[in-house]
């Protein structure tokens, strides 16, 4: 394996602005969010003096009940017992049960929180780093997690759905028969299936699933896997999630942000609720206020405000954040330092800034993560034969081959010609005719847009026409860009990482951490 090119976000058209602008310190009030040192030096004072001793204590437990049964190395037993010191702080990313890990960015994103943890420790000797992934256990939307591809097949899990992914448990089996089939004569494919079984045995909750696959691959460099739905953990944002009940705190608070977002780049990844909480029963559902009572929506269940008080004081397990909450019970719970997660996460995580103040919690570091390509040396072999680079393929496709198919013929080259000579007679026209007579001018641009237009369509007629002519060129560019693009998106976004992992095994993993990039956000691209 060899890194043939890393491409900056900044660089790369399908980044959104928002986070290019967040990276380029072009949206006032970020700044001390962003990845330097000197930031996490001020990051760490202020956590150390918001997280307490007995929060540390509460902590460290139920890491220890939560991660019982699991073979834990001795890197994850020093990361337990340091979480309760004061010098020791968490850098988290998180994510989704996805059906085996889902796609491999997934474990890209683990990867950078560990090799994050490494960096700070090289510089921040005095203190201790500890690597952390939130399962997203609550989440119920299991069609967004049960299923992963490969290169040859769509893998899925089918169980009867509604409630909280993590407590569903594993029944069908059939599609470890069926991964087996495609993996057996692999490499590590023996490895990937007793993995897969492990993780996916019957009667195993999906949560105990992952734990068991993410420890499996990534016990020996340290890192802790925490379950957010712990009755002991929301006990800790009782009084969070009751300012949210009586006041609508994150939404109040977030609105100036949100409207900031809005107006300038015309959405926001998450629009906060008036209340931005779920219940749990045998189901996710959630609360709203109709100005009487508390409801549950879809659900024959209401409160009054004394009783929804009184819930949560006595069954605080039962009310579960949304995506805009999670990030503050994530932040209360753990010594939390940075947060690293994908485009859309950053995003989200963008509105809140406000009522992190709010609520005095410090708010972190973000850091958009790493992503990686992993490609045959034969294909960029063909891409450096049709006179290409790599980082071509990361623009506009239509720009691509109408470079490539027309950079030989002479339409291209006149019509561009003869556009140019249009736009510059009209303008000479224009200016003598605005000496007769001013509305003049007028007449003479409005017949200069006229047959701009009508060039415009003959243009594309012609290119179209030419487009034909060069079918086998056009054809192998298209399949190009599928290599590179399965599925017409990111291969990260795609593929699981046992497409990888059953040629090359445990090394893959090493290979993706040296390369991963620690301080910028980048498009890593490896030849295999």
């Amino acid at each position: 394996m060899k890194t043939i090119s890393k491409i900056s976000f900044n660089d790369i058209e399908s980044i959104p602005q928002l986070v290019k602008d967040f990276l380029s310190q072009n949206i006032g009030g970020f700044e001390e969010n962003m990845f330097s040192l000197e930031h996490f030096r001020k990051q760490i004072h202020l956590k150390k003096d918001s997280f307490t001793q007995d929060q540390r204590n509460i902590l460290a437990d139920e890491l220890e009940k939560q991660l019982e049964g699991l073979p834990l190395s001795s890197r994850q037993r020093e990361n337990l017992d340091r979480l309760k010191w004061p010098d020791t702080f968490t850098i988290t990313t998180g994510h989704q049960l996805n059906l085996f890990s889902g796609p491999v960015f997934f474990i890209y994103k683990i990867l950078q929180t560990i090799k994050t943890c490494t960096f700070l420790k090289e510089n921040f000797p005095d203190f201790n780093f500890v690597p952390v992934y939130w399962m997203a256990s609550e989440d119920h939307d299991f069609a967004e997690i049960n299923h992963f591809k490969t290169e040859s097949n769509y893998y899925e899990i089918n169980e009867k759905s509604g409630g909280p992914v993590g407590r569903m448990k594993v029944s069908d089996t059939f599609f470890i028969s069926e991964f087996e089939k495609e993996f057996k004569d692999s490499v590590f494919g023996t490895e990937l299936v007793l993995m897969l079984k492990e993780a996916y045995k019957t009667g195993n909750t999906l949560t105990r699933a992952i734990q068991i696959l993410v420890n499996r691959l990534f016990s020996e460099f340290g890192l802790l896997m925490i379950d957010g739905d712990s009755r002991t953990l929301k006990t800790q944002v009782k009084e969070i999630f009751k300012d949210e009940l009586l006041n609508f705190s994150l939404y109040s608070n977030s609105k100036e942000k949100v409207s900031f977002l809005k107006e300038k780049y015309g959405k926001v990844q998450v629009n906060p609720r008036e209340i931005n909480l779920f219940y749990l029963s045998e189901t996710r559902d959630r609360i709203d206020f109709n100005g009487t009572f508390y409801t549950i929506v879809d659900k024959d269940i209401r409160f009054t405000q004394e009783q929804i008080l009184h819930e949560l004081e006595n069954n605080p397990e039962k009310f579960s954040p949304n995506a805009l909450m999670r990030p503050v019970y994530q932040e209360k719970v753990l010594p939390n330092l940075a947060y690293i997660g994908g485009n859309a996460e950053i995003m989200y995580w963008l509105e809140l800034k406000d009522y992190f103040s709010k609520i005095n919690i410090p708010f972190p570091i973000l850091i958009p993560r790493n992503s990686m390509l992993f490609l045959p040396e034969k294909t960029l072999g063909k891409i450096e034969k049709l006179g290409l680079k790599i980082e071509d393929f990361f623009g506009s496709f239509t720009n691509i081959t109408n470079q490539k198919i027309l950079e030989d013929s002479n339409v291209l080259k006149l019509l561009e010609e003869k556009e140019m000579l249009l736009e510059k007679s009209f303008s000479e026209l224009k200016a003598v005719a605005e000496t007769t007579e001013k509305s003049f001018g007028n007449m003479v641009k409005a017949e200069e847009v006229r047959q701009l237009k009508s060039f415009k369509r003959m243009k594309k007629r012609l290119l179209h026409a030419e487009k034909i002519k060069q079918n086998e060129l056009l054809e192998r560019l298209e399949n190009l860009f599928l290599d590179i693009h399965p599925s017409k998106t990111w291969q990260e976004r795609v593929y699981n990482f046992s497409v990888f992992f059953s040629d090359y095994g445990y090394s893959w993993l090493e290979n993706c951490l040296q390369e991963m990039v620690v301080q910028e956000s980048k498009l890593i691209i490896v030849a295999i």
